[in-house]
């Protein structure tokens, strides 16, 4: 599967980011799901691939600070709980 660039990346609310896809799809992500959902060695097991940190435990009012770009392939994200070690790769973006 080829890896799709980012053509527009944005905020749409508080509670919502979204990307605009190269080949033109649009998909807009809930910041507290990626929250819940990041892919770092602190939210996942690194050798088991099991996630360890609970969903419970990200609480609803979490919220973007800060986007940062990883060179063509990710984008990381500064919460506002603090967390802000997931590598966001634009391939598990696309894939969520």
């Amino acid at each position: 599967m080829k890896i799709m660039g980012v053509k527009e990346l944005w905020q749409v609310d508080d509670k919502t980011l979204a990307i605009l896809w190269t080949d033109k799809v649009e998909q807009h992500y809930d910041v507290v799901e990626l929250r819940r959902k990041c892919p770092c060695a602190a939210c996942v097991d690194e050798r088991t691939g099991k996630r360890t940190l609970a969903p419970e435990n990200v609480a609803d009012t979490v919220r973007p600070k800060l986007l940062k770009s990883v060179g063509r392939y990710a984008l990381t994200i500064q919460f506002s709980d603090g967390h802000e070690t997931g590598i966001y790769t634009f391939d598990y973006l696309r894939n969520l």
